[in-house]
């Protein structure tokens, strides 16, 4: 391909990323001391990497960042440990899955809901579960509601107790639903006042840790202490939550200790791990990042055209430019250790001439198409070496690089109809389940971009999530895996990495995919 080196990169202002995998949490370098420091500090202000949106609501969540939030204002029946995907007793005293489709609770007594919303009851644990499959005003789903598809209903045996009733046996839960985000208890009486939601004030009721004590847009989000929270008590009085997207600005801002914990660029490591009193922490992620293809859209609805633009590109080149070679190469969906990975999936290399004898067969000359991606520094490197290499089996690529808030719903909706190729990247769960459900049909129009319709791949989703046997889960997940390759709208790239700075007297609660983080736990050594 014509050479795209790495000053033409640093030129087009370049930032790089590193990846890998595993769920180790291993300090790279540290630099001065700082002892003590942390110990005297009752706030500490942590990096976002975009604003928060509403609503604030735990089946209607955008992301991650708002996740984070949410998983410091409300409990859970459990809730993840720091840096493990092991949980503990959070809100419930007891929890047993007593059969295939029941699960028992009880909950501890005297958790209350602040600003008055009284105690959490079983009824508010059958409230939150039971809104995930029954439709809203406007008669959908919650958007997360198919974390508890499997659920039949919350039986209330008493105040404090209940059985979580299935129709089908779904072992996923203990992993995406009851320690997560969509496990979350809300109160009953203050979503009934206009609590969670979009078109209200913002108003986040809960029993955890936290509360959401100041939102400014685009500015700050501010959590204070919770004086009523039966628990250990979290690290700090007030953590305050800063939105900065330039990995740039976010490391003069460290440099200043204006924050005190921030994602960095790989490529920046030896840099920051300079300054005094830091520490550099690397982790290895379970996210996956990719390029997808509207199968719905004209020519791509030709399978050879889809395999053409797959042959046409370098992964490995694409890696070595835009992550300056640090990340490993992904082949599907499911990352190294998660069950269900898929360590035979084919290892393609890059083929021009047979790409350009696809689209001929296709009967497709001078193709012009658009790559949509977000506007962060690895990515737009990424799409400037795609564009380049593409150009040499006859394609002309122009590169459609977005803010945040026009990006990620680029594909949804009618909007999604439009959209030809881009550049995605998701984040993964402890269980292959959360990333796979993203590419069934019933995600058209939401969150699967390449509108890929395959009925038999449904059928191997739904059939895996039904099964407690963990060898047949992994090997229904890899078919699953194997239709989509075969599919050629999807390429994948790289799991990515998680690199921090940090203070070295700061103690973070992450959990293994690094997008995930636990406020609460975040303490000074």
């Amino acid at each position: 391909m014509a050479d795209v080196t790495r000053r033409r990169l640093l030129a087009a202002g370049a930032a790089f990323g590193v990846a890998g995998t595993g769920f180790s949490l291993p300090v790279l370098a540290q630099s001065g001391k700082g002892a003590g420091k942390g110990a005297e500090r009752k706030s500490i202000t942590l990096a976002l990497p975009r604003d928060v949106q509403p609503p604030f609501d735990p089946l209607n969540r955008l992301s991650y960042p708002e996740g984070n939030i949410l998983r410091s204002v409300l409990q859970g029946l459990i809730a993840f440990k720091p840096g493990s995907f092991e949980w503990e007793l959070s809100a419930a005293k007891r929890i047993e899955q007593v059969s295939d489709t029941v699960i028992e609770f009880e909950l501890k007594p005297g958790l209350q809901f602040h600003d008055g919303f009284g105690e959490l009851t079983a009824d508010d644990v059958k409230f939150s579960f039971e809104r995930a499959i029954k439709p809203g005003p406007d008669g959908k789903l919650p958007l997360h509601g198919k974390d508890l598809a499997a659920l039949e209903e919350v039986e209330v045996t008493g105040t404090y107790t209940g059985r979580i009733k299935l129709k089908t046996p779904a072992p996923a839960l203990w992993q995406v639903v009851l320690p997560d985000n969509s496990g979350l208890i809300v109160s009953r009486k203050a979503f009934e006042a206009g609590a969670y939601r979009a078109d209200q004030p913002t108003k986040v009721i809960g029993t955890g840790p936290y509360r959401l004590a100041e939102w400014r847009p685009n500015e700050r989000v501010v959590l204070r202490a919770n004086p009523d929270f039966q628990g250990p008590k979290p690290g700090f009085e007030e953590i305050v939550l800063r939105p900065v997207r330039d990995p740039k600005t976010a490391e003069l801002a460290f440099r200043a200790d204006e924050l005190q914990f921030t994602a960095i660029e790989p490529a920046n490591v030896a840099d920051v791990a300079k300054i005094p009193g830091t520490k550099i922490l690397k982790q290895d992620s379970i996210n996956f990042v990719w390029i997808g293809i509207n199968v719905e859209k004209a020519p791509f609805t030709d399978l050879r055209v889809r395999q053409a633009i797959r042959l046409a590109i370098d992964v490995d080149q694409v890696i070595e430019g835009a992550y300056n070679g640090a990340v490993g190469r992904a082949y599907a969906p499911v990352a190294p250790g998660l069950l269900g990975y898929w360590k035979d999936a084919p290892r393609r290399a890059r083929d021009v001439a047979a790409a350009r004898k696809l689209l001929a067969e296709a009967g497709v000359s001078g193709l012009r198409t658009r790559l949509t991606l977000l506007n962060k520094p690895a990515y737009q490197n990424a799409g400037i070496i795609i564009q380049a290499q593409l150009a040499e089996a006859g394609i002309t690529l122009d590169l459609d690089v977005q803010e945040g808030g026009s990006y990620w719903s680029a594909g949804n909706g009618e909007a999604g109809k439009t959209l030809e190729l881009s550049l995605q990247r998701f984040g993964g769960k402890a269980d292959p389940s959360f990333q796979l459900q993203w590419f069934t049909a019933a995600q058209i129009g939401s969150w699967n971009w390449q509108r890929w319709n395959n009925p038999d791949y449904d059928a191997l989703f739904a059939k895996a999530g039904a099964i407690t046997d963990a060898a047949e889960r992994a090997r229904l997940y890899i078919e699953a895996q194997k239709l989509i390759d075969e599919s050629a709208a999807f390429i994948w790239l790289t799991h990515e990495v998680n690199v921090y700075a940090l203070k070295d007297w700061l103690v973070p609660g992450i959990l293994p995919n690094g997008d995930d983080q636990l406020f609460n736990r975040f303490g000074a050594a």
